[in-house]
């Protein structure tokens, strides 16, 4: 039931899931772009209930203060501390030797706010991890939600972010203008 009200919203949103299909992969790292609009969070929950498809996600812990933490719980939202150090991408990759299946949904912006570059996170986590990224597109201007197929990371950083920004390149958030913009000479 909850299935067929997600898709229907989804619809009615004017938005379609297109791709590969995730749940095929047990272990993985959602790399989830643009972040630009608190409208990303409620469609990426209809995504995950109409698909449907397992996935954590990671929030700034001030989300998981009463009452709302509970529900952002329930959602699987997995608090984290951004005002300290921590040493989130360990802590992350752990994670994966606990579970036969799991997946974190992990915006490589970090933010809403306009940032100039991705956080390398996502990317460390899944290299050490040995678990593929899926990346995924939030596209508002073509309202799609679509998923690669996974793409093991080289450990070649520069390498594997030009093809990450490459896939990106041209998806339009719901405020494009707080979206992180490459020129043409930062992807070659």
């Amino acid at each position: 039931m909850l299935q067929r009200i997600c898709k229907w919203l989804l619809a009615l949103w004017g938005f379609k899931v297109t791709g590969f299909y995730p749940e095929t992969v047990p272990k993985k790292v959602y790399a989830v772009y643009p972040h630009t609009s608190n409208w990303d969070f409620p469609l990426g929950i209809l995504v995950k209930f109409s698909m449907p498809i397992d996935v954590n996600y990671v929030a700034k812990d001030s989300l998981f203060k009463w009452p709302y933490g509970i529900i952002f719980r329930k959602l699987g939202g997995i608090p984290v501390d951004r005002s300290k150090s921590t040493q989130f991408v360990d802590m992350m990759a752990e994670q994966y030797n606990k579970y036969p299946k799991l997946a974190f949904a992990i915006a490589p912006e970090g933010t809403r706010k306009k940032v100039g570059k991705f956080k390398s996170g996502f990317y460390f986590i899944a290299l050490k991890a040995q678990v593929p990224i899926i990346l995924v597109k939030f596209d508002y201007g073509n309202k799609v939600v679509d998923f690669s197929e996974p793409m093991i990371p080289s450990g070649d950083y520069n390498k594997d972010m030009a093809t990450i920004i490459h896939h990106f390149k041209g998806t339009k958030g719901k405020n494009p203008e707080m979206a992180t913009q490459w020129d043409d000479e930062s992807i070659s």
